[in-house]
């Protein structure tokens, strides 16, 4: 009797789609797919997206991935989800019915309601690690709420429940309301060190505890999926920018690594006791009943969605933005700060316009270029934090993601003065859970990069640059 082939699914919840993959045994993609999804932004300041499409697209990935495994004879060992992390949302519990539109992690419309928290922002953070801030959930539920009396009086009920999609998802696919650490960080209701929903960050953004998920590590039973004839359990659930950080890196202590999607992120894998600086994120990298490691990370709001935002601008029809292309050989003396979806490490501010500075009004290349530069300065000031906060000084520093392109890693070397390495293997958000899953994370493994980018900027160039990002920031009062 021929043994069974042993297989691991794996969902990559996105903010502009989601994808399936197939993985074996050895971390090789036997099968993928993918469906993308759109964003709505209803006013200024509002981004948001369909729960129920998502959620069906989520549905009909894994009954392809179910087909393929069992058309090739493969046995799904278990199945992992990864999802984009303070996008929120309401749904009635037993039903699932939403009642919400899905809140994006871009949006801002909840600022006031931060706002008025500002008094107990430190608090929060020491609690947290994580800034208070109208992209993170307490706001958010706080600005729903006030403006619908049955989302409040549901949640007090325990009848409808506040979380992240990924939460949503995983109770539609399971049954189970369960959420877990490194997503539920992004609450504003999770004490990072006691890892519980804490009382006194309920009563600041008057959330009921019995309106939310339950709590579960990353690596924990999340119930099973059934599609068909067949059944398999949902073992991982673990916010995008951990997956990634654990793809290229595993959860060895002191890695570094970048990742650029449709949002930017700086990682460091900070090891088992939590710990925070000014400007950035602490969180749960990953955990299960016996360890927890934390993540340090500064997060870039517009990456990709900086370029979508552009094409919108300069009316330039998405096929032809080719934004790589237009930056590799244009220079700008002008300075873009991204104000549209807020700007998030080191910063942390909300609710402003763009700013712009010495763009060339005849050249869409020069804006184009200019927001690359503003990823790579933003980039600048998350790394400097983290490198003084940790001491560290990498040989080279890993980048993945579909924003990674060569003309921005080659200026983030030259602006850190360290060497930047393009990973090979595509979608390493996407082999972190599987790693997670085939419990291979704690394995030593070398990143291989398909692209190094060495330092090649006069060094008196690279301070004037970030000298007039610095001014730049002064100006507009957000520095």
């Amino acid at each position: 009797m021929n043994e069974k082939k042993i297989s691991y699914l794996v969902l990559d919840q996105g903010t502009s789609g989601t994808k399936a993959f197939l993985f074996d045994e050895n971390g090789k993609v036997l099968f993928s797919q993918k469906v993308k999804h759109s964003l709505q932004k209803p006013a200024p300041h509002c981004i948001e997206s369909d729960p129920l499409l998502i959620l069906n697209a989520c549905k009909s990935l894994i009954r392809e991935m179910a087909l393929y495994a069992k058309e090739k004879k493969y046995l799904i060992e278990s199945a992992g989800l990864t999802a984009q992390r303070s996008t929120f949302m309401f749904w009635e519990k037993d039903s699932g019915k939403i009642r919400s539109q899905a809140i994006s992690w871009q949006d801002s419309r909840s600022k006031k309601e931060a706002d008025e928290k500002q008094e107990m922002a430190e608090f929060i953070w020491e609690k947290t690690g994580t800034p208070l801030s109208a992209h993170f959930g307490g706001p958010k539920y706080l600005h729903f709420t006030r403006k619908d009396a049955d989302l409040k009086s549901g949640t007090e009920k325990g009848n409808i429940l506040f979380g992240p999609i990924s939460a949503y998802i995983a109770h539609q696919l399971t049954g189970n309301p369960y959420v877990d650490e490194s997503i539920a960080c992004r609450s504003l209701f999770f004490d990072l060190e006691k890892s519980h929903w804490d009382d006194d960050l309920l009563d600041i953004f008057d959330m009921p505890k019995s309106g939310l998920p339950e709590l579960r590590p990353t690596m924990s039973d999340y119930g099973n999926i059934e599609i068909d004839d067949q059944s398999f359990p949902l073992k991982t659930v673990i916010g995008d920018q951990q997956a990634a950080l654990i793809g290229q890196t595993g959860l060895n202590p002191g890695a570094l690594a970048m990742n650029f999607g449709t949002s930017g992120s700086v990682q460091f894998n900070g090891g088992e006791k939590p710990g925070g600086t000014t400007g950035l994120i602490s969180s749960v990298l990953a955990s299960d009943k016996n360890f927890r490691h934390f993540l340090f990370e500064g997060t870039i709001n517009a990456c990709n969605s900086l370029f979508y935002h552009l094409e919108d601008i300069l009316d330039i029809p998405h096929a032809e933005m080719k934004w790589d292309q237009r930056c590799e050989n244009q220079e700008t003396d002008g300075i873009y700060i991204p104000g549209f979806a807020g700007l998030a490490s080191p910063y942390w501010v909300s609710g402003i316009s763009d700013i712009m500075e010495n763009i060339k009004e005849d050249s869409p290349n020069d804006l184009v270029r200019a927001g690359m530069e503003s990823i790579g300065f933003l980039t600048a000031d998350i790394y400097d934090i983290i490198s003084k906060k940790v001491k560290i000084s990498p040989k080279r520093i890993p980048a993945s993601g579909g924003g990674a392109r060569p003309v921005l890693l080659q200026f983030l070397a030259d602006l850190l003065q360290v060497p930047l390495g393009h990973t090979t293997m595509k979608d390493r958000t996407a082999y972190g859970v599987y790693k997670l899953l085939s419990g291979q994370a704690f394995q030593e493994e070398i990143v291989e990069c398909d692209q190094i980018f060495t330092p090649q900027m006069d060094e008196s160039e690279k301070k004037s640059k970030l000298a007039q990002w610095t001014s730049a920031l002064k100006k507009a009062e957000i520095l």
